[in-house]
Order: structure tokens, then sequence, then C-alpha cells
């Protein structure tokens, strides 16, 4: 494990956690779609709860890369997703999960959707046909033996399995138990009625943010014992973030692997995160060489990150804050015009800085707040993510 340099806590202004701000930086919902999206035996407690499932899964995994000529197909007279599959020099036919069903009717171009309405006599001859007929000739399995063998993916022959716990382990790395045992945990609540953040939250099915199902796993920590002062509020009093990173991989094919790191002022109860700023993402396709890439490029990555001084993103954030841009209405008008801006935005940006700053805006960081203050009023997702994307690359310019 490397050395994690433990930065100099600010004191609470209030027993039980800090003050934030939450109305300034972008608001990130990935992490509140998982949460509310994952049944109670995907959620976990702790990283080596999570961490035993999924390798004990991948123990009792083998993958294989097949003839399709050479597989099978057995159906029984009832759904179509109760065929099996007789693989080359298996001892016993194998069920295909949900997933893998859907993977194997794409890979002999057929509809999944109509595949499952179907008797399953019918669907075990169409897909029979097309796995015969397959030009591709081969593909990759991953069964894993669990009380019966089951198909848990189909994919191509060069598909780069990256593999559930490996992604675990290198979070266990830095992060422990993900339990409070090093500065990386679940993360705590934000009280809306008082705005103050507390990071001490017990953990249980309803607040963790370790997932894993049959096709995927899915981490949030964060380092929210120890907030990093960039700055000070309209008030006075500073403005604090806290550095978090979520990570998700899929050994079946169901998604990418990839991290996302990011300081943040607050964790709200359904995990939304608020304040995000200077958010930094990876994803790293299953290709051939994807266990490489995973070893060399984001793993470190990860590492780095949590290892690393927040100094440069503290300068950043100052440097935004002095570099003065407008001093005048008619600076504001035509600083956000040369950007893009329409006059209509133009105007509800700046009410927005007025609103919350009791003041028109004049420096980077003033613009890129109201930006991303006006980006949240956006009901499309496409236009709202514009925004965002115009206000992170005014502050990716500073300096």
């Amino acid at each position: 494990m490397g050395v994690v340099e433990v930065l100099d806590s600010v004191q609470p202004t209030r027993a039980g956690g800090w003050k934030v701000d939450v109305s300034r930086g972008e608001r990130n919902g990935r992490v509140s779609s998982e949460w509310f999206n994952r049944p109670d035996d995907e959620r976990y407690l702790s990283l080596d709860d999570l961490w035993a499932n999924v390798k004990g899964r991948s123990e009792r995994s083998r993958s294989r890369v097949v003839q399709t000529a050479d597989i099978r197909v057995e159906a029984a007279r009832d759904s179509a997703e109760r065929l099996h599959l007789v693989l080359p020099k298996a001892q016993e036919p194998v069920a295909p999960t949900h997933w893998a069903f859907g993977q194997l009717a794409s890979i002999v171009g057929a509809p999944a959707s109509y595949l499952r309405q179907l008797p399953a006599p019918l669907a075990g001859i169409n897909l029979q046909y097309g796995l015969t007929n397959h030009r591709a000739e081969q593909v990759k399995t991953f069964e894993t033996e669990d009380g019966r063998t089951e198909l848990r993916a189909v994919t191509g022959p060069d598909y780069g399995r990256i593999h559930d716990f490996e992604l675990v382990e290198a979070v266990q790395r830095i992060a422990g138990n993900g339990t409070g045992d090093t500065r990386w945990k679940v993360p705590g609540v934000l009280d809306w009625s008082t705005g103050v953040y507390n990071p001490d939250v017990e953990i249980s099915r309803d607040t963790t943010t370790l997932y894993a199902s049959d096709r995927d796993v899915f981490l949030f920590l964060v380092d929210d014992r120890n907030p990093i002062e960039a700055g000070k509020l309209a008030d006075g009093s500073p403005d604090l973030y806290f550095r978090g990173f979520y990570c998700w991989n899929s050994e079946v094919g169901a998604k990418t692997l990839g991290m996302a790191s990011f300081y943040l002022r607050a964790v709200c109860q359904n995990r939304n995160l608020w304040g995000v700023e200077d958010f930094q993402e990876i994803k790293i396709r299953h290709s051939k060489y994807a266990a490489l890439r995973f070893a060399h490029e984001a793993a470190p990555a990860l590492t780095r990150f949590a290892n690393s001084s927040p100094q440069g993103f503290v300068n950043g954030i100052r440097a935004a804050r002095q570099q003065v841009v407008a001093r005048s209405d008619e600076d504001r008008a035509d600083f956000l015009r040369k950007r893009g801006f329409s006059k209509a935005e133009s105007g509800k940006i700046i009410e927005k800085v007025l609103m919350e700053e009791g003041r028109p805006p004049e420096s980077i960081f003033d613009f890129v707040q109201g930006i991303t203050r006006l980006a949240r009023d956006k009901t499309q997702q496409d236009a709202r993510l514009d925004m965002e994307g115009r206000a992170k690359k005014l502050l990716d310019r500073v300096g």
C-alpha cells in the first residue's frame, strides 16, 4: 500500500460536521442512480464483504474459447430462457443467465426480446441455426459453478476480462475496509435543514455505497473527515470540499471498467453528490489488452489521486477567484457573449451570481458558479451537460 499523506483537517463549525455551501459547483446523480436501483442483496457494508463475494465467485468460474458450431442447444417445453447449452467437452449442460441469453442472441443476430416470447423449442431452433452458421466461428464463454453451472457471459474471443475482484482489490489498497480504518470511507450525509454535512453516519443497507450484482460492481468512497478549504464564501466562512471517487466494472461485459475522481462539498441522503468540482474520468473497454491498461493506467491513477495533495486544486480555485475579467455590465455581457451564451442566458447567469453573492460576477470563478447554477435549471439532460461542460472548460483555462 502506498503512503497516504493525511492533510490537516479544518475544525468543524459545530458538533457533528461542517457547514457547506452546496449551491456552488455541479450536482452529480450517478451514485444516487446506483443507490436507488440496488436491492438489498446487492448492497455490502464493507469492502471485505464485497471482495469475499466477488472473489469467491471468480474462483468458481472458468473461461474458454469454443467453436460456435460445436455448441448444442437443448430446450424444455417452457420459457425460452430455460434453454440449456451443451458446450464441447463439458460434463453437463450450462444454463445461461438473463444477461448471457441476451449476449448469445446478439451474437447470432437475433432479437433477444423476440426469442424470449417464443416457446423454448422454437427459440432453441433459432439459436442453434444462428450458432451453426455464425461467421465469426468462435466465442468466449464464462461459466460459474454455484449449485448448478451458469453461463454468465458469451463474448467475442478477444474479450479482455478484468475480474470484479481485481477492481475491489485496487480500492482496498488505498481504502482498507472502506469503513473508516483509513481516510477513505462510505460517505456521511447532508442535513438540508442546517446545511451541515456529517461524515459520521452508521453504515447500513440504506446508506452504503458498495454494490455488486451478478453482472457488475460499483463503489463510491470519500475522504470526508479531512475537509479542504479553497477560499471563502460571501459571508467570510470557509468554502469546504472533500475528495471522492467512484469506480465500476463488469466482468461479464455489461459495462466498461471506469473510475472518476473529483472534489465535492456534500453527499445527501439520496446519495446525490453536491458541489462537485474538477471531475476527471477514465474508461477502459474490455478489449484484448484491457487487463494491461487496468494494471498500468487505471489502478495507478486511483492510487495517485488517493495519495496526492489537493494543493493544485486549491491553487486553481484561488486563481479563478482572483482572475477578474469583468468590472462593468458591458464587460460581463461581452465576456459571456464571446463564450457562446445568448443575451437571455447571460442575464440569468448574472442574476444567479447576484442573488447568491450579493454582487454581480467579476472573476472567472464567479462566472463558472453562475453557469453551473443555471445548468441545474435545465430540464433537458443534453442542455444541462453542455452548459456544465462549458463551465468546466472555462475553469480549466485558468492559468
